[in-house]
């Protein structure tokens, strides 16, 4: 089994910054991709950021230049930092991830999600 904390969330102004964490814990062999995805009120689940074990990032349209994603070396754990952030990004932020056990293929596990609201 395959848990994942997140951590960072709170409430902020418009133009403050964040950083969110998300470690993986259990049995697993490698992980990727890792990323955030966020779901607004009232709105579907959206990518906000990936990435993967060779450090190639994804992000959403919305924050590039605002948002930037990182991993450790130990690969358990993915960072997003928030700058400039806007009243819009307010969302729960969910971390997922793609962990592997040896001779099987990727499975998918999702966090339990952070509330980020950013007041205007």
């Amino acid at each position: 089994q395959v848990q994942l904390a997140e951590s960072g969330g709170g409430l902020v102004q418009a133009g403050g910054s964040l950083r969110l964490s998300c470690v993986a814990s259990g049995s697993f062999v490698s992980i990727n991709p890792m990323g955030w995805y966020r779901q607004a009120p009232g709105k579907q689940r959206e990518l906000v950021a990936t990435v993967t074990s060779g450090e190639s990032t994804q992000y959403a349209d919305s924050v590039k230049g605002r948002f930037a994603i990182s991993r450790n070396n130990a690969g358990n754990t993915v960072y997003l930092q928030m700058n400039s952030l806007k009243p819009e990004d307010t969302a729960v932020y969910y971390c997922n991830a793609h962990p592997r056990r040896w001779y099987s293929a990727p499975f998918e596990v999702w966090g339990q999600g952070t509330l980020v609201t950013v007041s205007s």
